[in-house]
């Protein structure tokens, strides 16, 4: 089972700094991401920094939503 992400905070350059359930903490970078379907629609910035936590994954009010096994999984883990 995967820890739930329990905050998020936006940062430049398309990056997000993740907290998670069992105290790990990672940078996501979503710039790979950003040319498919519905994520698309955060390549504007001002739309990419409206990211929440909702239930135990992350989601954008434009509708896109990660799994919380992806978030997890991309997830550069921060040592110390």
């Amino acid at each position: 089972m995967y820890p739930s992400v329990i905050d998020v905070v936006p940062r430049d350059n398309f990056m997000l700094d993740i907290t998670f359930s069992n105290g790990e903490c990672g940078v996501l970078d979503m710039k790979p991401y950003l040319g498919f379907g519905v994520f698309n629609r955060l390549k504007d910035s001002n739309s990419f920094k409206k990211v929440a936590v909702a239930f135990d994954t992350l989601e954008w009010e434009s509708g896109a939503d990660l799994d919380p096994e992806f978030v997890y999984d991309k997830c550069i883990k921060k040592i110390g």
